[in-house]
């Protein structure tokens, strides 16, 4: 394959130039702005990962400039579809010859994004994905550990499956259970991986003496969880988990109350994530469990512009008139890592610097300290794997309406506070 840079090497070795050859000389031959490209799922169901990036990236562009440092940013919707999300990354890249690749929310997203990147031989940073499904999701055999390779040009920051496991099972620790779990796992990245008999859910559950009861692989979107629901009243789980899209937990939920099951606990990873998705089952979302990477609680602060979490939720409430979401911390984050990153290169189209330069990243961010590298992950993923916390939080039905995500476990990650303990469904 002929790459992008491999092209823009040819050309600028033979002396082509844009008006004989219709190939743009590199950016920094030009004086041109750095252009950072950002794919993320602005429409589909999971749109709501993508509620703050016009906030975020207003900001970013108002921040930078000031500094006196001149970004572009070029935006493309994934549609939340692969596909359409490997196509636009690969615009991204050959038309507008981006320097940077940036790309958040679930590996739907950030993995054909990271796949186009390497191929391409283009510096590429992701997040919002757990760093399984990012990485042994994008290796050729996915089965096959031996055969598992680090990446060149694609790095990821977040947590991982055994962060979201322990922040889960010591959650429902809190409260006392017959330990009968059912589980949610789609077809999908996530889905696949979180119902892994190696690196999943199930083998740590056994472990723990929790039984699963896992329905098999549903595609997302489905209408009717019939199935499942009468599975796990046969079972007599009084604790759900899994990792759904938010249309297909408000689908599952609200048949769930029809049919007459309510669990003590319904820990759901990626659908409970966000305050517009718990909102969609009215008044039956009190006590809802999810992982929290991030909140106004959370004790960092923006390497940009010193804000701290309180400050950049509390300001995105003022500019939406919203609730803060999570996402907030992680989006803002990649464009400090990006900012960092462009500081230590001095050519910013010269694609293997800025991919060592992101490797050696060691920089306090709005979601806390990211370093590659380390022992915080495991030797076949930490070259391009860097780990932040996480911790578990339920949301309450405030009195006047609308919900408040209540931290109530942080065992996994102490410095960042607690506000109650965990509380059944009724």
């Amino acid at each position: 394959m002929i790459t992008r840079r491999k092209l823009m090497q040819n050309a600028a070795a033979t002396g082509i130039v844009a008006g004989a050859s219709g190939l743009a000389m590199p950016a920094i031959a030009q004086n041109t702005k750095i252009k950072l490209g950002y794919v993320t799922p602005q429409t589909g169901p999971l749109a709501g990962f993508a509620e703050a990036d016009d906030f975020i990236i207003g900001n970013f562009m108002e921040v930078t400039k000031s500094m006196g440092l001149d970004y572009e940013v070029l935006v493309k919707d994934s549609q939340s579809n692969p596909n359409r999300a490997a196509e636009v990354a690969r615009d991204l890249i050959i038309d507008d010859e981006i320097a940077m690749m940036l790309v958040a929310s679930t590996p739907e997203t950030t993995n054909p994004v990271s796949t186009t990147c390497e191929a391409e031989e283009v510096p590429c940073l992701s997040t919002v994905a757990p760093w399984q499904p990012w990485f042994i999701g994008q290796q050729g055999n996915p089965g096959d550990p031996a055969t598992w390779q680090p990446f060149e040009y694609a790095y990821h920051f977040f947590w991982g499956l055994e962060d979201v496991i322990a922040v889960f099972t010591n959650m429902w620790g809190q409260l006392e259970t017959n330990k009968s779990v059912g589980g949610l796992f789609p077809n999908d990245g996530d889905g696949n991986a979180w119902g892994d008999v190696n690196v999943g859910f199930p083998p740590v559950l056994d472990k723990l003496g929790y039984k699963l009861t896992d329905t098999g692989r549903y595609q997302n979107l489905t209408d009717d969880f019939s199935a499942q629901i009468n599975a796990f009243k046969q079972a007599d789980c009084e604790i759900i988990t899994g990792v759904m899209i938010p249309p297909d937990f408000t689908t599952f939920w609200t048949q769930a109350k029809q049919q007459g099951f309510t669990p003590k606990i319904a820990s759901i990873g990626k659908a409970l994530l966000f305050p517009s998705a718990v909102e969609t089952v009215s008044d039956q979302g009190n006590n809802l469990s999810s992982e929290v990477w991030w909140s106004p609680s959370h004790p960092f602060k923006s390497s940009l512009t010193g804000a701290s979490c309180k400050e950049f939720a509390d300001a995105y409430t003022a500019a939406s008139g919203r609730p803060w979401t999570q996402p907030i911390g992680f989006v803002h984050a990649l464009f400090e890592v990006a900012v960092d990153v462009m500081k230590r290169v001095s050519d910013p189209t010269d694609s293997d610097a800025v991919a060592a330069a992101i490797g050696a990243t060691k920089l306090d961010t709005l979601v806390g300290p990211l370093q590659w590298g380390t022992d915080k992950v495991p030797p076949f993923a930490s070259r391009n794997v860097a780990k932040t916390p996480l911790v578990g939080g339920q949301w309450r039905l405030k009195d006047g309406g609308g919900y408040d995500l209540v931290i109530v476990d942080n065992q996994t990650a102490p410095n960042i506070p607690t506000a109650g303990k965990m509380e059944p469904i009724t």
